[in-house]
Formats: C-alpha cells, structure tokens, sequence
C-alpha cells in the first residue's frame, strides 16, 4: 500500500468518527460540539495509526496513552473507543446521562479506554508528565499523547508542566495543541492574547510542529515527527476550526457547549454522511 492511499484510510476513518461522534450527541439536544469536532482528524490518526492499544485489555501497562485535558470533547473519544471495540456501541447513548458510563467530561473510572480523568481546564499536561516519567521509570517503551486546547493555556499550570517535562528529557510525551481560537467566553485574542504558541512553547525547551489539524497528510507527518523525536517532549500545534464538519456549529462563536434542534443535527448529519461517501468514493479509485 502506498502512504497516499494510507492518508485515503485514514480521512475514511476521520469521517466515520466525525459522523458517529454527532450521532453520540443527536439523541440529547446538546453538547460539548465545538471542541470535539476541532480534534476529529486527530484522534483518527491516534488510534487508526500511531497508537498501540488493546480493547480487549484496556489497562495493559504497555499501552500508549492519551490524556484529554481538554477533557469536554470526550464524546469524539468515546465514539473512536467504541468504533475500535473498547465498549459496545450501544453504550454511546450514556452520554451525558445520569448513571452512565460517558460523563460530559472523561473519567477513567467510568469508561473503558479513559486513562485519566480530566476537564478541570489546565491539570491534564501536568499528569501527562507523570504518566510519561512513570513509564521511563518502569521501563516501559511506550508514549503518552495530551490534548490540550489554546483556551486553557491561560492556565499557568500548563507552563510549569512544559518546564518540568524539558527538564526531565520526557521524550515519550507528545502534546497536541488544538488552536481553534475560541473559548467559552469568546476567541483567545479577545480573552488572553497567547500571540505565537509555538514560539512560546519552542521557548520552553520542547520539539514543536505546526500544521493544518484537518490536513490528514500534514498532521500525520507532524506526529510522526514529533512521537520519534529522541531529545526531549514535542508538541505539535495544530490549527483547526472549532466546530469543523458540523454545519450548525462550525463558524459560529457561541459552539463551546450548544443547544440544537432535531432538525439541524438532520442535516447536520445527513451532510456528514454525503462527506464520508466522498472520501469512500475517493478510496476506492
């Protein structure tokens, strides 16, 4: 297989994850849209690819991780866990219910897959940190991955993590930066201007790659780059729309946590349908 038809699977993959994570959330009316829809491409390439994980043994201490500090975009986690059979997919209707197994935010006590829990904005990195410095301890060969959104790098946590994993040389600790520009209460510039994050973070001591976070081939060499980087933790800042391939939500600035209508997340999802048969289409030529 040549790695052009390799990046067709994967942008398969994406739309499949992008169109069951929408249909996680039809069934309630609401939901966390905007920033699960920015890391869609992501975690396509994380599980579909670069990953090493085992539904049928979740916790395997040789597993790679992932941390969702921005842990509101859980259901795109929990559609892509389900699809790769940690959990049935039956279970994707818990979202956001009491009792259930998919809380608003990820838990690990709750979902099988879920190696931290996080959602209190800013923590995630820090754990990341010590995940990946346990594992060196142990011996273990393996990476952990941390989401982290551009609105929580307001959080002065997040920089003392950066800090303390370029003093360790954790070399097994990518973090991925979703810049959306947006955060609850409005675009980044507006609320705490970071200006340039690479640069901020390059400053810090760590390996950064920039790229379109919906451009699969793109993002894939970013991350390839960054989870081989011997030298030290990398980062690979990826700049997205929040929101993207949902047509009520994508665009708008009130799409961190939204209400909708049954008959926009139709078409929402009938959309979402005619882009995944395109990219079937395009695979199979």
């Amino acid at each position: 297989m040549n790695q052009k038809t390799r990046y067709q699977e994967l942008r398969v993959f994406a739309e499949e994850i992008r169109l069951k994570t929408l249909q996680t959330f039809g069934h309630i009316g609401f939901g966390h849209i905007g920033g699960a829809m920015s890391i869609v491409e992501a975690v396509a390439l994380l599980y579909g690819e670069f990953m090493q994980v085992d539904p049928r043994n979740p916790n395997w201490p040789d597993r790679d991780k992932l941390v969702t500090s921005k842990g509101h975009a859980g259901p795109t986690i929990y559609a892509t866990l389900a699809m790769k059979g940690f959990f049935p997919e039956s279970m994707l209707r818990e979202l956001n219910q009491g009792g259930g197994h998919l809380p608003s935010h990820t838990d690990r006590n709750k979902t099988p897959g879920i190696d931290m829990t996080t959602g209190s904005l800013g923590q995630g990195l820090s754990a990341g940190c010590g995940i990946a410095l346990g594992d060196r301890m142990d011996g273990r060969e393996c990476t952990t991955y941390v989401f982290l959104g551009d609105g929580e790098l307001d959080e002065g946590q997040n920089w003392e993590a950066f800090l303390f994993a370029n003093q360790m040389k954790l070399n097994n600790l990518v973090a991925i930066v979703d810049v959306n520009g947006q955060q609850l209460d409005g675009y980044t510039k507006d609320v705490m201007d970071l200006g340039n994050i690479e640069k901020k973070i390059e400053a810090f001591g760590w390996h950064v790659e920039s790229c379109d976070g919906h451009d699969i081939p793109a993002l894939y060499e970013a991350l390839d780059r960054c989870r081989s980087w011997q030298e030290g933790p990398a980062a690979v800042v990826m700049h997205t729309k929040k929101g993207h391939g949902c047509s009520f939500a994508e665009g708008i600035l009130s799409n961190h946590h939204i209400n909708f209508k049954p008959e926009q997340m139709a078409e929402a999802l009938e959309k979402a349908t005619a882009v995944l048969e395109e990219a079937r289409a395009a695979l199979r030529k």
